[in-house]
């Protein structure tokens, strides 16, 4: 099965450098991706985390971008309940203006943080997540130049030359935006790290359903995201990915701390009670862990379980020399 690889980059703040240069690593691994052979490079959003550096990916795909060559860049995704589809539209069409046919646009419904941060983006008005349909189907329309002529907006023109436009993608979890997606007429981006007990092959048909329901044109393109780890052996693969392991149980104990180093998560680890170190060991099981033979037999078994034939990686590691290091590994595996 020819698979293609792609990457969704958090930005995640390691603990091997200064904060600061979260944005800037990003950056470079992006274009050690682009020389590797990884066919799109998404980065995510999110708001007042100390985990993760991007609250505005709009500007870093640009920046990536303009400094590879071949790889697809895009957003994975905009949390568009916080925004303008108007401003959305017009961001991402000049990217392509500028970047032709590399471009791609992902949305999601998900806040990206806390319901303090909503409020304040969306401030003086109030959040409202109930129009994130209107608002994908007005991107939509904004994005394609079809906005239908009862739209009180359809003689809005958002660039003099509206011809170059991103691939639009949206993202889900767990099926809630499956059907929307399918309907909509938009490509789908299935994260199974977020929610692997939850991601089934039936949202993928749910989609591919309301696709065909809609009666849409084009062809569809399906991608499944997965959490992935890799090293030169299985322990170290564990080791590494301990730090994101940890992170994820924190997050549902109530916690909130800068990324352990491997060898904290292992004394902490051992300081768990029974129950937490079972959770522990089930959202490892989450994970794609391993030798590059070892997750590339993995991630053929989820393509072919899915029926998809690219799979994007998130990658989280304490430091930035073993996030590189574990891209570099599994492009040579698959």
């Amino acid at each position: 099965m020819n698979i293609k690889l792609s990457v969704v980059d958090q930005s995640p703040v390691h603990g091997s450098h200064p904060a600061i240069d979260a944005p800037k690593l990003t950056v470079e691994l992006a274009k050690a991706c682009d020389e590797l052979g990884y066919y799109r490079y998404w980065v995510a959003e999110h708001h007042d985390s100390i985990h993760f550096a991007i609250p505005c990916p709009e500007i870093v795909v640009a920046a990536i971008a303009s400094v590879t060559n071949n790889i697809r860049v895009g957003s994975g995704g905009v949390m568009m309940t916080h925004y303008s589809p108007l401003k959305v539209a017009e961001s991402f069409k000049m990217m392509a203006t500028l970047f032709p046919d590399r471009i791609d646009l992902g949305i999601g419904r998900a806040p990206g943080g806390t319901g303090l941060t909503s409020h304040a983006l969306a401030f003086p008005h109030q959040p409202n997540g109930e129009i994130y349909g209107n608002q994908a189907q007005d991107l939509k329309g904004f994005v394609n130049g079809s906005m239908p002529s009862d739209n009180p907006f359809h003689s809005i023109k958002v660039l003099p030359d509206s011809s170059p436009k991103p691939e639009l993608w949206m993202l889900g979890s767990s099926g809630g935006s499956a059907g929307l997606a399918g309907h909509l007429g938009y490509n789908i981006a299935l994260a199974r790290f977020i929610d692997p007990d939850n991601c089934r092959p039936e949202i993928f048909t749910e989609y591919m359903e309301q696709w065909k329901r809609a009666g849409h044109q084009t062809t569809p393109n399906k991608m499944l995201g997965i959490a992935c780890i890799c090293a030169a052996t299985e322990e170290e693969a564990k080791l590494r990915a301990g730090t994101a392991v940890y992170r994820k149980l924190a997050a549902q104990l109530g916690m909130r701390e800068a990324f352990l180093t491997p060898s904290e998560v292992q004394d902490r680890y051992q300081q768990l009670s029974v129950s937490q170190q079972a959770d522990y060991d089930h959202i490892l099981k989450g994970y794609t862990v391993g030798t590059p033979e070892q997750c590339a037999e993995e991630i053929t078994q989820l393509a072919s379980a899915f029926d998809c034939d690219e799979v994007t990686t998130v990658t989280v590691t304490h430091s930035f020399e073993d996030r590189l290091d574990s891209y570099k590994l599994l492009a040579q595996g698959l």
